[in-house]
């Protein structure tokens, strides 16, 4: 341990050393306390200022608390609104769990119909039970259409098969 003087104090402990000697106990003499100087008083007119640079204005004072509530309402807000985005980002979460559910569900369901509908039983009790047949040849009317969609009939197909022309069409 080195040693420390305080102030007024003189430390007495010894030195511990490392090694086959050890060394005598050294007493440090006293240090002398610095003498503190009396404070001079202030000017009046410097002890006027002081009391000038204290006092706040009405004007100002009013002006800080418009400041502060101002603050403290822009804080509020942005407070609500991050805590409405995160209660949206849960919601969003829980809905994208029902979806991704939902999806499951009407998926297995579809498969387990699809295994379960047979197309040659339904052709078979369509032709025997209810008397229905292929459409002959002469039956089937091919035709063109003028879009990729679909066509709502609302006469009767032409028998050049072409359902509109192209200047009919763009008007």
């Amino acid at each position: 341990m080195a040693n420390r003087r305080h102030a007024g104090q003189i430390n007495r402990q010894p030195y511990y050393v490392y090694g086959n000697t050890v060394r005598k106990e050294e007493i440090l003499p006293q240090q002398e306390q610095p003498v503190e100087m009396p404070k001079k008083r202030a000017s009046v007119q410097v002890r006027r200022n002081r009391r000038n640079a204290m006092h706040m204005s009405p004007g100002y004072v009013v002006f800080l608390s418009a400041a502060a509530i101002l603050v403290l309402a822009v804080c509020v807000s942005y407070l609500k609104l991050q805590n409405e985005a995160v209660n949206r980002s849960e919601t969003i979460a829980v809905m994208q769990q029902e979806l991704a559910a939902q999806k499951e569900e009407n998926t297995t369901r579809y498969n387990a119909l699809m295994d379960k509908i047979n197309l040659n039983d339904i052709r078979t009790r369509a032709m025997n039970e209810l008397g229905m047949v292929y459409a002959s040849k002469d039956q089937v009317i091919s035709y063109q259409s003028p879009t990729n969609d679909y066509v709502k009939q609302y006469e009767a197909i032409p028998d050049s098969g072409v359902v509109a022309r192209a200047e009919k069409a763009e008007k």
